[in-house]
């Protein structure tokens, strides 16, 4: 029952970018700043924390999921280092997983050979 819970969730979000792309022409760039800051915003005022708590993977995989991880780590890193906290604690809470996406892309780089769009 869960996977069909996380299912639904990370579906329900992809389908609401996919709704902003055709209805209001967004560009990909837009609706990724869009669902990292609803994902901040939404774990600023204590939304997103159930969600990811009824939902798991299908609340943190989708870009809403790195807008609270970013913002979990940001209070960390208050609570640990004061004011320059907010600083650094967005980056450190999140650190495995941009670095997973750096390294899995460099590994996919090498494996297949990057075009440029003509």
């Amino acid at each position: 029952m869960q996977y069909l819970i996380v299912f639904c969730v990370g579906g329900l979000l992809c389908a609401i970018a996919q709704v902003l792309i055709d209805k209001f022409k967004l560009t990909p760039a837009r609706i990724l700043v869009i669902y990292v800051t609803a994902g901040v915003f939404l774990t600023l005022i204590g939304v997103y924390k159930p969600l990811v708590e009824f939902a798991g993977a299908g609340a943190t995989v989708p870009l809403t999921g790195f807008g609270y991880t970013l913002a979990k780590g940001a209070a960390k890193g208050v609570q640990d280092h004061g004011f320059w906290g907010i600083f650094s604690g967005g980056v450190t809470g999140s650190a495995a997983g941009i670095a997973a996406a750096v390294v899995f892309g460099f590994v996919m780089a090498l494996i297949f050979k990057p075009k440029a769009k003509k």
